[in-house]
């Protein structure tokens, strides 16, 4: 969620054509077994921070302190186990972990595969321009005539389309280019040296960037549809999903989530309290 996403076709991996009962375990995991076991393990992406990160060969962030809180209410300890994106939900129902964290968004392939909990961040599209660009780029349709970038498989290359499309009503030129790059970095370095104009990526791994490189950039909000991010379990481990939204919403209350989410997004987001409809 490198930086190495993120679209639906990836989550599903390689092995997508394969069902689900295909990898899955015999029976549900009940929070009795994970009290037994000591231990919770959930998978992540140790590549997209601040979400979940390594910092001298130990997986941090924000999905870390944030998982630590809610294992708390059940006696166990964490495991985070690094997994590559493509395959997470495959892992999964191959018992390789218990849940996946890692800023997963909802979208309808996957929950045809997977139980989501409730959101915990946002996962929306913004548009990451050059800080001395704001008087001029304001809104997306400012980009007409201009370049943007996009990482290959991401959310924004399948959103670009329909900007272009909007944009070209709005002021009867789309973008002059589309450039693509194989992670989100290169991309902010293409803009920093004006190969871009803009930059798609999800709100929250653009906020972080902003707290990392203070007065560099500057974020448009509200690109596309609005999307978040949940945890995801099996579709039978019933229990587990009721735990995840019952601990979500004690740490929304307790304020513990609110916190996490300034300390390392500099914002907080306004989350719905159910499941949302899937954008795409």
């Amino acid at each position: 969620m490198s930086l190495t996403r993120r679209t639906a076709m990836l989550a599903l991996g390689a092995t997508a054509f394969l069902p689900a009962a295909a990898f899955a375990q015999s029976g549900p995991l009940t929070l009795d077994q994970i009290r037994r076991n000591g231990k919770l393990r959930i998978g992540v992406e140790a590549t997209y921070p601040p979400f979940t990160m390594r910092e001298s060969g130990v997986i941090v962030g924000h999905d870390v302190e944030l998982g630590t809180a809610m294992c708390r209410s059940l006696g166990v300890t964490p495991e985070f186990i690094d997994v590559v994106w493509s395959g997470v939900i495959p892992a999964l129902y191959a018992g390789r972990f218990d849940m996946i964290m890692s800023g997963m968004s909802y979208t309808r392939a996957r929950m045809e595969r997977v139980s989501f909990s409730i959101p915990y961040a946002e996962a929306g599209q913004a548009l990451l321009i050059r800080a001395r660009d704001a008087g001029t780029i304001r809104t997306i349709d400012d980009m007409s005539g201009k370049v943007l970038g996009i990482k290959l498989g991401s959310p924004g290359e399948t959103l670009h389309p329909q900007l272009a499309a909007r944009i070209l009503a709005a002021r009867g030129t789309a973008f002059r280019d589309i450039k693509i790059y194989d992670d989100h970095p290169a991309a902010y370095i293409a803009l920093m040296q004006g190969t871009v104009d803009g930059v798609l990526n999800t709100v929250p791994t653009l906020a972080y960037l902003m707290t990392t490189q203070p007065n560099r950039f500057g974020i448009l909000r509200g690109i596309g549809a609005d999307n978040y991010a949940g945890f995801a379990c099996r579709k039978e481990d019933v229990e587990v999903k009721g735990w995840m939204d019952t601990q979500l919403r004690a740490l929304r209350a307790d304020g513990t989530l609110r916190a996490l989410q300034t300390k390392y997004f500099g914002m907080t987001f306004e989350l719905p309290d159910a499941v949302p409809e899937p954008v795409a």
